[in-house]
């Protein structure tokens, strides 16, 4: 295994199914932040639906279509990053995280984001990355501008969720910005 060390006291690693238990109950921390936002968070309820989870991604990720890892912070799990969407091909990804309360004020997500658009830009080649959320969520908007990513517009009720419909929003930034800046 390895782990990519953020700070002096947190680290990024793969998230992986045997992680189910651990994955689960930083889930349950961290549902008044996430579970609004994230689709999967709000069906990870149970240890067999946790398992599924990270079974989704690792098979995603044995196809190199997706990726999701873990942020530890002395030694918790107290959030992720992940590839929501991998198109090798196609140069492009749409990137996504969620944290708990116990990580948040860090820059955590921030450093663990720059290590993802880092190796996709620069390991595997890729042209341009996307970042969506909905318009309610300001929070991840302001994450996506911290990284350099342009808004390029909004779907307007394009996200449904618990039978309301939101505006999306999509941030992207290009390969060309990454290097440049």
């Amino acid at each position: 295994m390895y782990a990519v060390k953020l700070t002096d006291d947190a680290e990024l690693r793969p998230l992986e199914p045997w992680q189910a238990e651990e994955f689960l109950a930083h889930i349950d921390r961290a549902r008044p932040n996430v579970d609004p936002w994230i689709p999967w968070a709000t069906l990870t309820t149970d240890l067999d639906s946790a398992r599924a989870t990270l079974q989704r991604y690792a098979d995603k990720q044995a196809a190199d279509t997706a990726r999701i890892y873990g942020i530890w912070l002395a030694g918790t799990l107290v959030g992720g990053v992940m590839f929501v969407a991998f198109d090798a091909a196609g140069a492009t990804a749409e990137i996504g995280c969620w944290l708990e309360s116990a990580g948040e004020g860090r820059g955590l997500v921030n450093l663990a984001m720059r290590r993802l658009i880092g190796w996709a830009f620069e390991e595997r080649g890729l042209h341009r990355i996307e970042w969506r959320n909905t318009r309610a969520n300001a929070r991840s908007g302001a994450a996506a501008k911290r990284l350099g990513m342009s808004l390029e517009g909004v779907l307007r009720e394009a996200y449904l969720h618990r039978g309301v419909r939101h505006d999306e929003e999509v941030w992207a930034l290009l390969a060309t910005e990454w290097t440049a800046g």
